[in-house]
């Protein structure tokens, strides 16, 4: 049964506090995307389609089995590559068939292109299947073959314009007849700058007329050996994606917490455990221990989820916007220069909204070439990405890169605790030293003080 406050890709305050896993039984694909290059792994890259391990059914059900018992809050398994899990039927549905049958606890998800998805639609029902994503990056045809390079169905290779028109309608169709079963179907889209920027809020109102009920918009990344990357396009800048994503949310309900992850991923959303669940000590799975944790975390989200919705001062209307480092656990919990990625977020009396994540040297590519990476060069990127934000958020931070963000405009804040409650402190702050034209650092700690 879908239970969206505890599937952390579903819900925002979920992803603080619930775990998910995907395992990685998929490898083949039948559509070729121009963003894409599956063959590519490292270790320090985080993208979908990249896997260190392609695992059968059976490794995959023993890994979950083990992974369970030491990650407790783990609630959703899903299958998302590296390939498409239905051009590998097979493995995909035997896999499900085995999780459901042996821990039937777990909700089940899986992430599609959609091409095969009307032809499998009663399979997911029937294996209990409660949530499934379709990444749909157009509803026009002409501009689905600016994306696709073609699609393999029945067969068959199409081409051009007649893959785009194949696999757009499969996908529609495909979503109408699973959401008509009670899946719940979220649409991913990757936002690809001249090419498909001003046609996404299309894709959000077709996909909602076919009964999907959230959209993600997520940041082309730049995949090693892909057509894009050879063809030396760009990443949209965080404000073109604000912009896209704020075009759509007027229409349906936009999810701004995505990570992109990779087809292996393992843990708390912002937290990928990887290699180290390998590594674990064996445990043994406690069922009746588990449910109370995952009653504790209910709780715990819920009366956050009242608190940062009323946050007390209704009279306040003046916003900011606040940047956080944090590994997960709704937590301020990671030093400035080993944060990966910051959670943007816009506070005011009104409330706090997630607007998305930056990330930071998210993925293996451009300077860093998975070795020592050029520290200033870092440390530029970042300040750029987070140019629109007043505060940074941090567990610790060296005076160096406080003083660079400091002389770009922004303050660098050391805490470390639940990020609604410093949330709303840290807006006090701003504006309480606003109003006498003083900066929070001022009488805020510094990193170098604090050490």
């Amino acid at each position: 049964m879908a239970n969206e406050s505890r599937h952390p890709c579903y819900d925002e305050m979920a992803h603080h506090y619930f775990a998910r896993m995907h395992v990685a039984v998929a490898p083949k694909c039948n559509i070729n995307c121009n963003y894409c290059n599956i063959k590519y792994d490292c270790v320090t890259e985080s993208r979908p389609g990249v896997v260190s391990k392609v695992l059968t059914p059976q490794e995959a059900y023993a890994k979950v089995r083990s992974t369970l018992a030491s990650l407790p809050q783990l609630t959703v398994v899903g299958i998302a590559g590296p390939g498409d899990p239905l051009a590998n039927p097979r493995e995909t549905f035997e896999t499900f068939g085995l999780l459901s049958e042996g821990l039937p606890e777990l909700q089940l998800c899986l992430s599609t292109n959609g091409l095969k998805l009307p032809d499998y639609s009663e399979d997911i029902v029937r294996h209990r299947i409660a949530h499934v994503t379709v990444t749909v990056n157009a509803v026009d045809p002409q501009i689905g073959a600016e994306v696709y390079r073609g699609v393999f169905f029945r067969g068959k290779a199409y081409r051009g314009r007649d893959a785009a028109e194949l696999l757009l309608h499969n996908q529609l169709e495909g979503i109408r007849r699973i959401a008509e079963r009670g899946v719940k179907v979220k649409v991913n889209s990757v936002l690809i700058p001249g090419v498909n920027d001003s046609h996404l809020i299309k894709v959000t109102e077709a996909v909602k007329v076919a009964g999907a009920f959230s959209h993600n918009i997520m940041p082309l990344i730049l995949s090693t050996g892909s057509v894009y990357e050879k063809e030396g396009r760009k990443e949209p800048a965080p404000s073109l994606t604000l912009q896209v994503q704020a075009r759509s949310e007027a229409v349906m309900p936009v999810m701004r917490h995505c990570r992109q992850c990779r087809a292996d991923a393992v843990g708390l959303i912002g937290d990928d455990l990887g290699v180290k669940t390998e590594n674990a000590l064996a445990r043994e799975y406690n069922p009746a221990a588990r449910e109370e944790l995952l009653i504790r975390l209910d709780r715990t989200a819920a009366e956050r989820k009242r608190r940062e919705a009323n946050p007390g001062e209704q009279g306040e209307r003046g916003s900011m916007r606040i940047a956080v480092a944090t590994r997960g656990g709704g937590q301020v919990n990671v030093h400035f220069g080993h944060a990966r990625e910051f959670l943007v977020y816009e506070v005011s009396g009104q409330g706090q909204k997630l607007l998305g994540v930056r990330r930071i040297q998210a993925y293996c590519n451009g300077k860093a070439e998975c070795g020592e990476a050029d520290k200033e060069a870092i440390l530029d990127e970042t300040v750029a990405l987070l140019q629109d934000c007043s505060i940074v958020l941090c567990a610790a931070i060296g005076p160096g890169p406080a003083e660079r963000l400091a002389r770009a405009g922004l303050t660098a804040l050391v805490r470390k605790g639940e990020i609604g409650k410093l949330l709303e402190q840290c807006a006090k702050y701003h504006r309480f030293f606003t109003s006498i034209s003083r900066s929070p650092s001022e009488f805020c700690p510094s990193a170098a003080q604090q050490r």
